[in-house]
């Protein structure tokens, strides 16, 4: 696992921590530049999750702050995790319904992209929908699997999670929207992703977004499209590593980008 260049910060005795203040700025600066893209881009579940957990806009939240609220609406929780933490790690807490977040927030200049998830991607991009019965069910079931799976399956699951949780679209009647949360946190790919007649979209099938290669640190030049947020849930009903067998079996799709 590669090393980060960011610290998560820890907590007090009473589990508040405390963040500087040029790091409520820095949440502050973000989550306005989001709200303004969301009504016309963000899926009304994850707007609806949005107003559910009443976000402060003017400091970075506690993690007690956000759990009193998600654990009302799903039962999940949020813990506190290192800036990046292992398969293992990652796939027991989904499995417990706990979120990682790590509580540290990206510096002024990684504010348009940070490769790695921090604080106000997780809570921002994510939490909103976890506060959604049919798409926190999907998570959880998707720890179960993912706890259970060995390292190739994982490799495949991961690919799922990617065009799903992360990079996932949907329609929607006033039109295509979105709910990944790695577009939700990210000012340029919401524009891109709705805006854009460059990338790809295609319907959701499962063993094709299984067989799709990605890349972190680019626009993404496709994206799976689900018509309703119940599609999730359904999906966490059926036999999701059998469809993992037939990707390994089929073989990966070629990819639509170069390797640097």
């Amino acid at each position: 696992m590669k090393e980060s260049t960011y610290k998560a910060r820890e907590p007090d005795e009473n589990g508040v921590i405390d963040y500087p203040e040029a790091e409520h700025e820095m949440w502050s600066k973000l989550i306005h530049r989001q709200l303004d893209l969301m009504p016309e881009h963000a899926c009304q579940e994850f707007l609806d999750g949005v107003e559910q957990l009443n976000l402060p806009h003017d400091r970075i939240p506690q993690l007690a702050e956000l759990n009193s609220k998600l654990d009302k609406a799903t039962g999940w929780q949020v813990e506190r995790v290192p800036a990046l933490i292992d398969f293992d790690r990652f796939f027991t807490l989904l499995s417990e319904k706990k979120f990682p977040v790590a509580t540290f927030i990206r510096r002024p200049e990684d504010m348009d992209y940070l490769k790695e998830p921090d604080l106000f991607h997780e809570v921002f991009g994510h939490c909103p929908l976890l506060t959604n019965p049919d798409f926190a069910e999907f998570t959880h079931t998707y720890g179960k699997l993912g706890k259970k799976a060995d390292h190739q399956q994982r490799v495949f699951l991961a690919r799922l999670y990617w065009f799903t949780v992360e990079f996932g679209l949907i329609n929607t009647p006033q039109g295509l929207r979105i709910y990944g949360g790695g577009i939700l946190s990210s000012p340029k790919e919401t524009k891109w992703s709705i805006e854009s007649i460059a990338p790809k979209r295609e319907a959701f099938d499962p063993v094709l977004a299984l067989r799709t290669p990605y890349r972190i640190d680019i626009l993404q030049p496709l994206y799976y499209v689900i018509d309703r947020v119940g599609d999730l849930n359904h999906l966490a009903q059926q036999d999701i590593m059998l469809m993992i067998a037939e990707a390994r079996q089929t073989g990966l799709l070629p990819p639509l980008f170069t390797s640097d």
